[in-house]
C-alpha cells in the first residue's frame, strides 16, 4: 500500500489539527489566567477564597507568609498541569504534521481551534473553582459575582470567535489525486 493510499483511507481524525489546537489552547488559556490574574495583576491565586469555600478547605490567606507560601505552590501546580497540556497539544500537533506529509493547514485554522480550548478552559475553570467549588474568584470583593461571570462571557466570546475563525480555513493536501 502506497503512502498516498494510506493517508487516503486514513480517518479525518488521525489528521486533524482539531484536538491538538484545542489541547493547546486549554494550556495556552491556561497560562494567561495564571500569569496574568496570579502573577502580574495578583487579583486571586489558586486557593485564595478558601475558608469561605464550598469543599471546607483550610484557609489560606493571602496576606500571611504560610497562606501565600500554600497559594504559590497551588499556582506553581496550576501552571504544570497548564504548561503540560502546552506540551501534550505541540506533541500531538507535531505527530499530526508529520504523519501527514503535504498535508497543510492554514493559520485560521489552528488559531481558531487554540481560542476554541482557551474559552473551554476559562468555562471549565470558571465553573468549577469560582462557582462549584469556590476556592477562588476572578477578583473577589462586592462585585466577585460579576467578575466570574465575565469570566464565563469571555469564554463563551473565545468559542464563539475560535469557531468562525476555525470554519472559513480549510486544510489543503498536497498529496491529494486532484493536486497531481
Amino acid at each position: 500500500m502506497s503512502e498516498t493510499t494510506a493517508h487516503a483511507t486514513r480517518p479525518e481524525s488521525a489528521t486533524s489539527i482539531r484536538l491538538p489546537a484545542t489541547i493547546l489552547g486549554v494550556g495556552l488559556g491556561g497560562f494567561v489566567d495564571g500569569i496574568v490574574l496570579h502573577q502580574v495583576l495578583q487579583w486571586h491565586h489558586l486557593l485564595s477564597s478558601t475558608g469561605s469555600d464550598r469543599v471546607g478547605i483550610r484557609e489560606y490567606p493571602v496576606d500571611t507568609v504560610p497562606g501565600l507560601q500554600m497559594n504559590t505552590l497551588w499556582d506553581g501546580l496550576f501552571h504544570v498541569v497548564t504548561w503540560v497540556a502546552v506540551l501534550t497539544g505541540l506533541a500531538l500537533l507535531y505527530s499530526r504534521v508529520t504523519s501527514s506529509r503535504g498535508r497543510l493547514w492554514r493559520s485560521p485554522m489552528l488559531w481558531g481551534w487554540a481560542l476554541i480550548g482557551w474559552g473551554l478552559f476559562n468555562l471549565v475553570e470558571g465553573v468549577i473553582d469560582h462557582h462549584l467549588l469556590g476556592i477562588h474568584h476572578v477578583r473577589s470583593g462586592p462585585n466577585q459575582l460579576w467578575w466570574d461571570l465575565g469570566f464565563l462571557a469571555l469564554g463563551v466570546v473565545l468559542i464563539a470567535v475560535g469557531w468562525a475563525i476555525q470554519r472559513r480555513a480549510r486544510a489543503v493536501d498536497l498529496c491529494a489525486p486532484e493536486r497531481r
